[in-house]
């Protein structure tokens, strides 16, 4: 409802009002409340108008009241039909002619409307559909109120009364389950409101509301509880979530939160078990979620027993999430001590989420369903949701889902539509084939192809897409793929390209040696490289590339470089050196893990740390073979004033406990300072070697 103008604009109304006349009480908390105190405010605006009344007076006129009669049976008599706009013949059947139709629309401006149609026949029509449910609510309550006549009772002549029945003593609980009951069989939901503010109207507080309106009836508990009753009994059965949720609607519409209350409960103690859980406890949490907006935020399945049912129950909260985290095998298996139990996405999970995707109503924005066996067709049947123009997702996570050229295609087809928002797309783990991969990265922001099997053809793919004028690929990973120094030498030539938009590149596990090295080198120092961010770890580039892609970076603002398990040496230290200690030198984040470097390359390696010209903010040794000597050199490179490393990870080395006291030290002077707060946070690592 606060996503419908109109909606927010009544309430807004309201709400003012309350305020400005500084009325005595709680603000409204119902539908049934917010619309009494509307329409009664349009009353006080016509008697103040019109009448001359005081801004204070909230008596209903004769002439006022008898509008409200006809504009009520006309709202409930056309609800029926499903129409929303009148003609003359409508409001003769209602008591009404034109002109106290017009005279009507003129005082009651706010709630009925007159309008020219094509043809210059007046047409009138209530200022919004939830106006005309509440009118008709008012109508069959005040008639069986007045007359003891249920209009909800259909009889193939005329309305039964209930004053000629022997079978049943009329009650306004009865008058609840034949509304109960007609709303849950509508096709489309359209008695949803109706049913929340006939309920509402039964409560005096509503009718105090109205009076002068509406017959007191005063308080009836036990009709009150047996509708509750019926309610519940209602919400135990086989309900589509839709009619679940605007059931428990209704209970609070007439104050009972008890089902609500057992089930926060159960949640805010961690007790609650979703194996356990009857159907009305599944509407009621589904209806928890969905009122929450920190569970709308992000929705995981490991909270709940991960399972193929829960996920359905839970599809309509999933639809109204923006993150949504899938449960992976992992999971899974430690949840669970029959692995077979629940092996990934079936079918229907992947038609549910597709119908999901395509909604107009969904909100997710970021999907992740990495590590289970979707397979090609499960992605042919996802890929239905991600080609629809209502589709909003803009990460999509399919990493380790045993998807083969077959799923490559389907999803390349989607994701080329015009209508396809996605921007990141992680297919690790896969085997999308290369002509999928040319097509997927010609759309996409960030592309994860880790570990796919990528060949020399998907090295030339890519490197037409980075240089094609409508490249928008801003990062790219193809780690772990068996590209080797020939592969990367075709990707240089898109490299080069000026239309290159690439910002970040990693290339770590590609077996790229000295040549490779070099001539990635060659490309990222032409003057139309975009490259910020570069991932060499896991091959071996060899000292001169390595040399080579320092002086580069050099030159780059703000560029982080890692070698990590490169084979480096001394060489490579004292290249690196050099350049951190070079004027132009903007290399923010280093990391140099797992390689030989021993204390004579740190040694070097300090040199460049200590100059004023160093920028360095982020600098990884771990596993870099380094003794106290090794410490004792970092220690007085980075206790010098003109160091400006604030994160350093030593792990996996034995600088001395001396060489730990001057770390730490330097730490504990750093530590107020707003660019060391993660420094000072991961301090442990100095101390645990």
């Amino acid at each position: 409802m606060c996503h419908i103008p109109l909606f927010c604009w009544i309430t807004a109304t309201v709400l003012e009002d309350m305020l400005k006349s500084r009325e005595e009480g709680e603000l409204p908390r119902t539908l049934t409340q917010i619309y009494s105190h509307y329409v009664v405010l349009q009353n006080k605006v016509k008697m103040v108008k019109f009448n001359g009344g005081a801004a204070t007076d909230q008596h209903w006129s004769p002439q006022s009241r008898k509008m409200m009669e006809s504009l009520r049976k006309l709202a409930f008599e056309q609800l029926q039909k499903g129409k929303l706009i009148f003609y003359e013949s409508d409001l003769t059947e209602c008591g009404m002619d034109l002109r106290a139709a017009s005279v009507c629309s003129g005082v009651f401006t706010q709630v009925f409307r007159e309008e020219s149609s094509l043809y210059q026949d007046k047409v009138f029509t209530f200022i919004h559909l939830s106006l005309q449910e509440f009118l008709a609510a008012l109508h069959v309550h005040q008639t069986f109120i007045s007359s003891k006549v249920n209009l909800l009772e259909h009889q193939p002549q005329k309305k039964k009364s209930f004053k000629m029945s022997t079978i049943q003593k009329p009650t306004l609980n009865l008058l609840h389950q034949s509304a109960v009951d007609e709303a849950l069989q509508s096709p489309n939901g359209h008695l949803d409101l109706f049913l929340r503010f006939l309920l509402g109207l039964s409560l005096p507080t509503n009718q105090r509301l109205l009076q002068g309106l509406l017959t007191q009836t005063g308080s009836d508990s036990q009709n009150n509880q047996k509708t509750v009753k019926y309610i519940k009994k209602k919400l135990s059965e086989s309900l589509s979530t839709e009619r679940s949720i605007n059931l428990f609607h209704c209970l609070n519409e007439v104050n009972d939160h008890s089902l609500l209350e057992q089930i926060q409960q159960s949640m805010r103690s961690g007790c609650l078990s979703t194996e356990k859980l009857s159907p009305a406890q599944w509407s009621a949490l589904v209806f928890i979620l969905l009122s929450s907006q920190e569970h709308l935020d992000v929705f995981d399945l490991k909270r709940f027993s991960p399972s193929e049912d829960t996920f359905l129950k839970l599809l309509p909260v999933i639809k109204a999430s923006k993150k949504v985290e899938y449960v992976t095998l992992e999971h899974v298996f430690n949840s669970v001590t029959d692995k077979h139990l629940f092996c990934g996405l079936s079918k229907r999970i992947c038609a549910a989420l597709s119908s999901v995707l395509s909604s107009q109503s969904s909100s997710v924005k970021h999907l992740d369903l990495s590590n289970n066996d979707l397979q090609d067709s499960g992605v042919k049947l996802l890929c239905e949701g991600l080609k629809s123009p209502h589709c909003k997702l803009d990460y999509l996570s399919l990493s380790g889902c045993v998807i083969t050229e077959v799923g490559g295609a389907s999803l390349a087809a989607a994701l080329s539509s015009n209508s396809s928002s996605v921007r990141e797309l992680d297919l690790s783990y896969n085997h999308p084939g290369d002509s999928a991969v040319k097509l997927l990265s010609q759309r996409l922001n960030t592309l994860r192809l880790s570990s796919c099997g990528l060949s020399e053809r998907s090295c030339a793919a890519l490197s037409s897409v980075l240089s094609s004028q409508s490249s928008s690929v801003k990062h790219l990973d193809l780690s772990n793929n068996d590209l080797q120094d020939s592969g990367v030498k075709l990707l240089c030539e898109g490299l080069k390209s000026p239309h290159c938009k690439l910002d970040s590149l990693s290339l770590s596990g590609c077996v790229i040696t000295e040549v490779g090295g070099a001539s990635l080198a060659a490309a990222l120092s032409s003057n139309s490289s975009s490259v910020r961010e570069l991932d060499l770890s896991y091959n071996h580039p060899g000292d001169s590339a390595v040399k080579l892609n320092m002086y580069v970076f050099k030159s780059i603002s703000n560029c982080r470089l890692s070698l990590s398990s490169c084979g480096l040496s001394e060489r490579s230290c004292a290249a690196l050196s050099s350049v951190l200690s070079s004027q132009s030198s903007s290399v923010k984040h280093l990391d140099l893990s797992n390689n030989d470097l021993q204390d004579s390359g740190v040694k070097l390696l300090c040199e460049g740390l200590k100059s004023h010209h160093c920028k360095l903010d982020y600098l990884s040794l771990s596993g870099c073979v380094i003794t106290e000597v090794g410490g004792a050199s970092l220690a007085a490179a980075l206790s010098s004033n003109s160091s400006s490393v604030r994160e350093l990870d030593l792990s996996y080395n034995h600088p001395g406990d001396s060489a730990v006291k001057l770390l730490s030290q330097r730490l504990n002077t750093l530590r107020d300072e707003p660019k060391c707060k993660l420094l000072a946070e991961n301090r442990n690592k100095l101390l645990h070697f």
